[in-house]
């Protein structure tokens, strides 16, 4: 007899589901159990380590923590998510999804033309552009403000890119916010201007509430993502002198330049970790948004 609501009984569900499944294993479990196992030995690229690679434990985690390398990578990565996911893309994006609520015609289809550009776009030809953007010489930014012979990403390579990250970013943050916005009741939002408040109060007090799980939700995903961008490393190489090397490129060239796959698997699985971490911290504060939500239902049940 059937058990489930579609009434394809267990054995025939477990038939439809059990490709992804195994899907899901072969691209996501496995190598997941295998990078912690690698992570936990000295497999090295070459040399005996990689005949014969040892089980260290936690060696490798040890070593990592010790290493002001590894801090510093942390950091800068830390740096590079609060800069142009949190305060950056988030931002930027509700701003223009602000100003473009109710707007119709030319104006707005070009503006989001535009931010969704910079988004759709493969990150080598993103990174290409900004490369002549930013070039010393013939540098499409010094020819605009005058500053000829500056280098942006050896002189600034941090800010360099954040403001690219932004402008590669932005997309995501203004087409969630927008959809938001769409859910804030216009009559609540004239009720506020009529009581005299400002802007400011009115985003305050009326459309920040109604969209705080959708402004959490965003910089979830988008500090996730952030924490994990790796293409940054085509317009800096992590340089100039590590000032941009974040864990994504420190993970990359210590793996695969220095050769050390096992010490590089178990940066990977402590940057999974942070990863995680910043993951609760989100899920806390949206469970801590749902509970008054719960109880004002309950009591409006009673």
């Amino acid at each position: 007899m059937p058990t489930d609501a579609a009434g394809l009984g267990r054995r025939r569900a477990a038939a439809f589901v059990a490709p992804a499944l195994l899907l899901i294993a072969g691209f996501l479990v496995l190598p997941a159990l295998w990078t912690v196992y690698l992570g936990a030995t000295d497999y090295r690229l070459t040399g005996l380590a990689a005949a014969e690679p040892e089980f260290t434990g936690l060696d490798n985690v040890r070593r990592a923590l010790d290493e002001d390398s590894f801090t510093h990578s942390l950091g800068l990565t830390l740096q590079f998510v609060v800069g142009s996911a949190v305060l950056g893309q988030a931002v930027l994006g509700f701003a223009i999804a602000w100003l473009l609520r109710g707007r119709r015609g030319v104006l707005r289809r070009l503006v989001e033309a535009l931010v969704l550009l910079a988004w759709i776009l493969p990150g080598s030809v993103v990174a290409f552009l900004w490369i002549a953007l930013l070039d010393r010489n013939d540098g499409t930014l010094n020819g605009l403000l005058g500053t000829p012979g500056t280098a942006w990403l050896v002189e600034h390579p941090m800010a360099s890119i954040i403001v690219f990250n932004i402008w590669r970013g932005t997309a995501f943050s203004m087409m969630l916010y927008a959809a938001a916005l769409g859910t804030v009741s216009p009559t609540q939002l004239e009720t506020a201007r009529l009581a005299g408040a400002s802007g400011w109060q009115q985003l305050r007090d009326v459309v920040f509430p109604a969209i705080r799980g959708h402004v959490l939700t965003n910089l979830l995903l988008i500090s996730l993502w952030t924490f994990n961008d790796f293409t940054p490393f085509l317009l800096t190489g992590g340089g100039p002198s590590d000032e941009t090397e974040i864990m994504p490129v420190f993970i990359y060239k210590t793996a695969l330049f220095n050769g050390e796959l096992g010490y590089g698997a178990a940066l990977s699985v402590l940057m999974l970790l942070v990863n995680l971490v910043i993951a609760l911290v989100y899920v806390r504060l949206l469970r801590q948004r749902a509970r008054p939500a719960k109880a004002a239902e309950r009591g409006a049940e009673r």
